[in-house]
């Protein structure tokens, strides 16, 4: 995630700087570092903001499951954590999901794809919808 995704997350969700640093549990400094770009975004932080992002009014029963979006056979399936918790509609939030075949060895790799797949991209549809009056 870059500095201008965060603001656009931080402005998106309506909260102030200080808010933001409260919810995902760093410093005000902090905020302003990865706003600034002055400071890279940490994984754990990024899946944080998309975490609260997915929660912001969509319609879950709109969205399938991983295994379903990317027709994963059974065998791949029951290997997939993502399988394991029923968590098809968070499988970006879960690290060792096999997808693309394979489980991603760090963040990064995994948000790669995540990025591109229909579950992932479909939760934060809104993340690019323009600031209403009140957010800015």
């Amino acid at each position: 995630m870059i500095s201008a995704e965060f603001l656009a997350v931080r402005k998106r969700l309506g909260k102030t700087q200080k808010i933001m640093a409260e919810l995902l549990g760093v410093s005000l400094k902090a905020v302003h570092s990865y706003e600034q770009g002055w400071r890279k975004i940490p994984a754990h932080i990024e899946r944080q903001i998309f975490f609260l992002l997915s929660r912001l009014g969509n319609d879950e029963k709109k969205i399938k499951p991983c295994w379903e979006v990317k027709k994963c056979p059974p065998k791949r399936r029951n290997k997939c954590p993502a399988w394991e918790f029923q968590a098809g509609k968070l499988c970006w939030f879960i690290n060792g999901t096999i997808c693309e075949c394979q489980a991603k060895k760090t963040w990064q790799d995994k948000m790669s794809v995540c990025r591109q797949c229909e579950v992932l991209v479909s939760l934060i549809k809104n993340f690019e919808e323009p600031e209403s009056e009140s957010t800015k």
